[in-house]
């Protein structure tokens, strides 16, 4: 496995391992066997029709019109929509670029990406995506079957910087608030959101984006980092390089590596509260971990 460059026949192998991944209903335990409690939202539902509430009926599903018309408690039914939008958006901005153990985190953004589209595609559901830098934005609408997948792999290798830009971390931010408003655009109520990235550089814009977006959908934030940024190596004088330049870091100081420290259980911490907040899902993993183990274990349990 290449840990610099997107590899899409690598991509296509984890077809199989991709497959197997959870994206419908977990069992749990209850009174009556065969019950079942959904991960997600699910797919949207449509109002069918109201009858007389019998027993047993879910209150909040009364319909009030009917019932203050006839006098009687009326529920409203509803019916499953055949088809959701699984939307994974990418993110391909400079520091994703990054890695000292491991692979880089936009490579492993893919991989990921690509074991989200094809549990997707394996569960009937239609998939999209964007897949964005600070300088190119690629979307696919959402599309059914294996040629979906096929043509977003295609894309996660067409959308990967040969050299990524030197970007600003005002760059950074706006190309993640225009990420999500083209998300915003693209997701329709009752999708499946993904969205794998660092997280650098969010703003209030991009927040309220995201907050929008949870009222109406299912999130996902994949929280892929390096555990360099998570805490700095033993005191001394290490050398860092993308293969162009070169730079050293000096980690003797204990302000300076508690106040490193600190950063990223701020950013991290911002991100968490931001999840519980607003009931978005929230995954972490690091660069020298295995995605697909990450998924399995997180799409395999409640929420955080």
């Amino acid at each position: 496995m290449d840990p610099v460059r997107v590899d899409g026949r690598e991509l296509i192998r984890l077809r199989q391992a991709g497959a197997a991944l959870p994206l419908r209903a977990v069992k749990i335990s209850g009174p009556m066997a065969g019950n079942y409690l959904s991960r997600f939202k699910g797919r949207g539902m449509e109002f069918d029709e109201a009858r007389p509430y019998q027993p047993g009926d879910d209150v909040r599903s009364l319909d009030w019109k009917v019932t203050a018309r006839t006098g009687r408690p009326f529920t409203k039914l509803f019916r499953e929509e055949r088809e959701r939008s699984v939307l994974l958006w990418v993110d391909y901005r400079a520091p994703m670029h990054f890695a000292t153990r491991g692979a880089f985190k936009a490579v492993l953004a893919a991989r990921a990406a690509a074991l989200l589209a094809w549990s997707a595609v394996h569960h009937g559901d239609r998939l999209g995506g964007l897949i964005f830098s600070e300088s190119d934005h690629l979307e696919l609408r959402p599309q059914r079957g294996k040629r979906a997948v096929l043509d977003f792999i295609r894309r996660l290798g067409d959308g990967f910087p040969g050299q990524p830009a030197m970007a600003d971390a005002g760059a950074r931010r706006t190309a993640a608030r225009h990420a999500l408003a083209r998300l915003r655009r693209v997701a329709r109520p009752g999708g499946l959101l993904f969205l794998l990235s660092d997280f650098r550089a969010l703003d209030e814009t991009a927040e309220a984006h995201l907050i929008h977006l949870a009222r109406h959908n299912d999130l996902v934030l994949l929280f892929i980092h390096d555990r360099l940024e998570k805490e700095l190596p033993p005191p001394g004088r290490y050398r860092l390089s993308n293969g162009q330049r070169t730079i050293s870091i000096d980690t003797t100081s204990h302000a300076a590596r508690t106040a490193h420290a600190r950063r990223f259980l701020n950013h991290e911490g911002q991100l968490r509260e931001l999840c519980q907040r607003t009931g978005i899902h929230m995954l972490a993993c690091a660069t020298d971990q295995d995605p697909l183990a990450v998924l399995q274990d997180g799409l395999g349990k409640r929420p955080l």
